[in-house]
């Protein structure tokens, strides 16, 4: 058997496709992947490879600007190679093993301006299912909830007296958080008309125009049509709006910690958060800082 790297590989994806049988576009992809670790290892043994090697040509591919999640996949398919290697031409050990790729900076959504969020909210409802996403658009702006959050709400959930909302998020993990006048008045005229098709046994706060609960892809088809009425050239999904919400909240606040538990990031427990948290203080930056808080007298 020629032992040479180029050899190798093509015995390795020789292996992928009429072995274990994987698509030509998967085998494809790693030929292409080996091409490069061997074109930057630039060795005629690869049994001579450690795994200093391998992080240089890892830290050389970043510096190129290749992202976190290619070098990822291009690590593994070169731990697969080693791993073959191993197993069938007598290599002893994978450098790749233990090694891990930079991560990625995570791309966070556009933000609507604060005008563009008010256009956005701005609309008549004259028909059931305006009332009803008027109440969903302004409680994802004026609470950040994720699309899976509001989707699950139940009436109860809402605390009218109070203006929060009770809100379950990942983990299971419950927080509260405060709804600003705009979205109580909007929630209160959606759960007046929702009495009208509504079906029996269902909970769900946000009814389809079926009188169902309301699935998530109708929630974001009906926020990017609204957004592309009111004249908004970027796609709007849920995630903008929350996203919009704490850019918002924290420019005009600068509590970091207050915007992490209204959006429930934190890695704590969500009674720790209450036992930590001064609940008035966060109300207070809320009211003072969201700019649909407080409707202006």
């Amino acid at each position: 058997m020629n032992n040479k790297p180029e050899s190798l590989a093509a015995a390795f994806i020789h292996h992928l496709t009429y072995e274990r049988r994987l698509s030509p576009l998967t085998s494809e992809n790693y030929a292409r992947d080996i091409r490069v670790l061997l074109k930057h290892l630039n060795t005629d043994n690869l049994t001579q490879v450690q795994s200093a090697n391998i992080r240089q040509v890892i830290a050389q591919l970043h510096g190129k600007g290749l992202s976190g999640r290619s070098l990822a996949r291009m690590l593994s398919a070169w731990r697969s190679f080693y791993l073959y290697l191993i197993r069938d031409h007598q290599y002893r050990h994978n450098p790749c093993i233990g090694l891990r790729v930079p991560k990625s900076p995570q791309k966070l959504p556009d933000a609507l301006s604060p005008d563009e969020a008010v256009r956005l909210l701005t609309f008549r409802t004259d028909h059931i299912l305006t009332f009803r996403d008027s109440a969903m658009f302004e409680l994802f702006y004026s609470s950040g909830l994720r699309l899976a959050e509001l989707a699950q709400l139940k009436p109860a959930d809402i605390n009218f007296t109070e203006g929060t909302i009770k809100v379950l998020g990942k983990g299971g993990k419950t927080r509260i958080v405060p709804v600003g006048d705009y979205a109580i008045q909007a929630l209160k005229a959606w759960i007046e008309q929702r009495l009208q098709i509504i079906k029996p046994d269902v909970t769900a706060l946000f009814l389809s125009q079926h009188g169902d609960a309301i699935s998530v892809r109708t929630i974001s088809h009906r926020l990017k049509n609204r957004a592309r009425q009111q004249g908004l050239n970027q796609n709007v999904h849920p995630h903008v709006l929350r996203h919009s919400f704490a850019s918002h909240l924290l420019q005009s606040s600068g509590d970091l910690r207050a915007v992490q538990e209204m959006l429930g990031h934190a890695s704590i427990t969500s009674t720790q958060v209450y036992t930590h948290l001064d609940f008035q203080h966060l109300t207070k930056i809320y009211d003072t800082a969201h700019p649909r808080a407080k409707k202006r007298s």
